[in-house]
């Protein structure tokens, strides 16, 4: 299985602009440049997505682990928040912060155990070479 995305930049890195799309066309020519990387302009960046896509399979692989241990899965939510050096230009860490509720038959010990082995197994985490941290919350 391949997935493909495609970007295209002209200009300058301070004054130019660029464009992402996907191949599920999700993201379909969405703006990305100097100012949606580093201060507060209209678009994304290469950084949202990474933590975008970290927080996905991150929570889908909490999803698949419960169930693979007989637990249906009610409301996961997850947070990535991807730190970047600005110094050194590089990404630094990301923590994904996890909330989940209403697990029948799921202790907490149980749950930090799944979260623990999917942020440890997950494809995006086994991609990244960074510091992953968790905190996961569980109000059963």
């Amino acid at each position: 299985m391949k997935r493909t995305a495609k970007a295209h930049w002209n200009g300058t890195l301070q004054a130019g602009a660029g464009k992402i799309s996907t191949q599920s066309t999700v993201l379909n020519d969405t703006q990305f440049s100097f100012k949606t990387r580093f201060s507060d302009g209209v678009g994304t960046n290469p950084e949202e997505l990474i933590a975008a896509a970290h927080a996905g399979c991150f929570t889908m692989a909490v999803g698949a682990a419960l169930t693979q241990a007989g637990f249906t899965p009610n409301d996961l939510d997850t947070e990535a928040v991807l730190d970047l050096d600005m110094v050194a230009l590089s990404i630094t860490g990301i923590h994904l912060e996890l909330k989940a509720s209403a697990i029948d038959g799921v202790d907490n010990a149980k749950f930090q155990e799944i979260a623990e082995g999917a942020k440890a197994n997950c494809i995006i985490s086994k991609a990244l070479n960074v510091p992953i941290t968790l905190t996961a919350t569980y109000a059963g």
